[in-house]
């Protein structure tokens, strides 16, 4: 080898990590599948492919990072899977269960379901695009804005339930709407969400967090539809009551901090 070519730099291998991006493709392939269940009228199976879809979501990026395999391609990977799997997905498969049917009515009623369906992914977008844009400043505890897979699980589980209970009434068209819309507007909303990425696993907890963890999946295996509904407004609640506290806690910290100066 001569000094010329012990001096030239290596060449980086062009390429993409496989199994972080396989995940990612899994859950792209379940939010698809959501949408052409929903096509289908096979609303469970349309549901329950969007649970699976956060599933994979949820792995991903844990993946990447233990086997650090992290990558921009993966990040912008990521994001189009998410706008497929919780924007478009949930949005349709609403709007095959519920919010087309609403066309029936007269006048400016009748077009409200398909403007709420694109309202959800619409914001969802937007969601998105500012959780990118904040990536690198953003308090990694909270998130701004109702996450978009806890969204779309909320309208997932809503159909699912709905759907199983043989629910198709004109006054649960209007409340699926109204899900839909309030759902939409709580992803680009400037509430705080506790993002639970403080959470180790790796390092022990009191015994009382198995039991009560062996409870909740007991209580979850009850009836998972009306079980994930509810887990769903609880957490969506949480953000007007989370911000409120901060809010309030950041006013007495900020007239503590006055009057100490001013003494």
């Amino acid at each position: 080898m001569t000094d010329d070519e012990s001096q030239t730099p290596r060449r980086k291998r062009r390429g993409i990590y496989l199994l972080p991006n396989a995940l990612t493709t899994t859950g792209l392939f379940f939010g698809f599948f959501a949408i052409v269940s929903a096509i289908n009228l096979q609303f469970a199976a349309a549901a329950i492919a969007i649970f699976i879809a956060m599933v994979m979501d949820g792995l991903d990026g844990r993946v990447a990072r233990l086997t650090n395999t992290q990558s921009d391609f993966g990040v912008q990977y990521d994001s189009l899977s998410d706008m497929v799997c919780f924007g478009l997905a949930p949005a349709l498969v609403m709007y095959q269960w519920a919010l087309g049917d609403l066309s029936e009515m007269a006048g400016f009623v009748g077009k409200l379901g398909w403007i709420g369906a694109f309202m959800f992914a619409a914001c969802a977008a937007l969601r998105l695009a500012r959780f990118n844009t904040q990536a690198g400043v953003a308090d990694k505890r909270y998130f701004q804005g109702l996450p978009s897979p806890a969204a779309a699980a909320g309208i997932a589980s809503l159909v699912w339930f709905g759907h199983n209970l043989g629910l198709e009434s004109d006054a649960m068209r209007v409340f699926a709407l109204i899900v839909t819309a309030v759902t939409g507007l709580l992803m680009v909303s400037n509430f705080r969400y506790y993002s639970f990425k403080e959470v180790d696993f790796r390092y022990r907890v009191p015994f009382v967090v198995m039991v009560i963890l062996v409870l909740g999946l007991a209580f979850l295996a009850l009836y998972p539809p009306m079980v994930l509904f509810l887990t769903f407004l609880v957490y969506a609640s949480s953000g007007p009551v989370l911000t409120i506290m901060l809010r309030r806690r950041h006013r007495q910290e900020s007239a503590i901090r006055r009057s100490s100066g001013g003494e």
